[in-house]
């Protein structure tokens, strides 16, 4: 979630060209690793927890059913945070797998620390760069959703090259989904929610799930956890705006 009025946006903002290489091979990273400190339920939640429901890329290329021990729909969140929405969500529905990729080390091990209190068995977590997990562990059509929420928009011109959602990003994803499978977005930068538009209606095999009345826009949906920061926000005015597209074929 990032902690600003979506009204300070750069007013020049240009979108994504489709003919960069992509994300995933230049090298470019999405995200900065920020120092924090470490509560000591974080640190028991990496160093007790991780063993069990941690991976990495060196564990290859995952049988999703062999690792959860069941077949049942499949859902991965890319930049979980400090985990509330990914484990309500967990909790809520024990029928789904979850998959969690974050980078933030206080945020996985909080994550873990409350998914093992709350004695949750459907959810992994990978502290590892999202695009390298999509490309070398998750397999192909696996997925029924793929939710981004609240990724850094990188605001200024100059940092638009940074942000994940650029078309060989959503390329990647839809190899994973499932047809029929969603890739949810939702932002609170007025200026990213229309680059993450442009980039969706241009891409091949999508298709958006929103009425007529409101494209390329939905309604926040009521599955989808409301934050704190995200309550305090609609209680100032803010707006936050939700894109789910559906793979085709």
């Amino acid at each position: 979630m990032t902690d600003t009025n979506d009204t300070a946006l750069e007013s020049n903002t240009t979108g994504p060209e489709s003919d960069e290489a992509p994300l995933h091979r230049r090298g470019i990273k999405s995200y900065v690793i920020r120092a924090g400190r470490m509560t000591p339920a974080q640190n028991r939640g990496l160093e007790d927890v991780w063993p069990r429901l941690g991976l990495t890329i060196a564990d290859g290329h995952q049988d999703l059913d062999a690792l959860f021990g069941r077949q049942a729909p499949r859902v991965v969140e890319i930049g979980f945070g400090m985990g509330n929405s990914l484990i309500e969500q967990a909790e809520t529905h024990p029928d789904t797998d979850f998959i969690g990729i974050e980078v933030h080390a206080p945020g996985v091990g909080k994550l873990l620390d409350e998914v093992d209190k709350r004695g949750l068995t459907n959810l992994r977590v990978y502290r590892e760069d999202a695009l390298a997990v999509l490309e070398q562990c998750l397999p192909e059509g696996s997925l029924t959703t793929l939710q981004l929420f609240f990724p850094d928009p990188w605001p200024k011109k100059k940092h638009h090259k940074r942000r994940i959602v650029q078309p060989a990003f959503v390329e990647l994803i839809r190899t994973r989904l499932k047809p029929g499978g969603t890739f949810h977005m939702a932002t609170d930068w007025a200026a990213y929610a229309e680059w993450m538009a442009e980039v969706m209606e241009a891409a091949r095999g999508y298709a958006n799930t929103a009425t007529t009345e409101t494209t390329p826009y939905v309604p926040r949906p009521t599955f989808r956890p409301l934050t704190k920061f995200e309550a305090r926000g609609e209680k100032l005015g803010h707006g936050v705006w939700d894109l789910i597209y559906r793979r085709e074929g």
